[in-house]
């Protein structure tokens, strides 16, 4: 895996030297050397590369990678360009055409998001292939909530969109004053008419961005 090397690196360095990240690291390892696994090894940490903690004004948090070929690419919700657009996503693209007037792009690569600050992470990073959640409770759940807690522990507006039971959950983990917690169902085609379609949660982080002195995301996706 390409190693974290810009300001998460403070934060998560004690997690490397627990036991459990290193049964973690040798097990990815493994699961890389004798099974088909998603995402591309160099892309496991790219939510990391792409949002430094320093830039975090959003986080959306899913559950594991897209396990189906060339689908994930290390950023929760997102693929490819040139991949067929995932329907938890669509629905995503709905809502905020609803909410904030957005068109539906042709693409689901949420890159553009990602770089101005939306940290797109899943609370698992990898998967093998065609077997949604084979990575669940190997350790990355304890990663990924050090990461949510350094996210926490900052002292600045940052929005937190957590679709679905699993992801709501973290919500435990979230106490700064400073910060917006918006939960709502999952958006995928099972749950969204639930709440999720209705929720207006990107036009309600944008509010609580600029009313903070913070630029609000342009959700926009443009086509390709």
């Amino acid at each position: 895996m390409a190693a974290i090397a810009n300001d998460w690196l403070a934060p998560l360095s004690a997690e490397f030297k627990k036991p459990y990240y290193r049964a973690l690291y040798q097990k990815v390892n493994e699961e890389y050397a004798t099974h088909r696994v998603f995402p591309p090894k160099d892309d496991v940490l790219r939510a990391f590369e792409l949002t430094p903690l320093h830039s975090v004004k959003v986080v959306i948090l899913g559950q594991d990678p897209y396990h189906n070929d060339g689908q994930a690419h290390g950023l929760s919700f997102s693929v490819q360009r040139d991949v067929e657009i995932p329907p938890s996503l669509l629905n995503i693209y709905k809502e905020l055409h609803d909410d904030l007037g957005c068109t539906v792009p042709n693409n689901g690569n949420l890159v553009k998001w990602a770089k101005q600050g939306v940290l797109l992470l899943n609370t698992v990073l990898t998967v093998r292939a065609h077997q949604a959640n084979s990575h669940r409770g190997i350790g990355w759940e304890q990663f990924t909530d050090a990461a949510i807690r350094a996210v926490a522990a900052q002292d600045r507006p940052v929005v937190y969109l957590l679709w679905g039971r699993p992801a709501g959950e973290k919500a435990a983990l979230l106490h700064n004053p400073h910060q917006l917690v918006l939960t709502a169902p999952h958006p995928s085609p099972l749950s969204a008419s639930r709440g999720f379609f209705g929720c207006r949660h990107f036009s309600k982080a944008n509010r609580f961005l600029e009313e903070h002195g913070e630029t609000p995301i342009d959700w926009q996706i443009e086509d390709v």
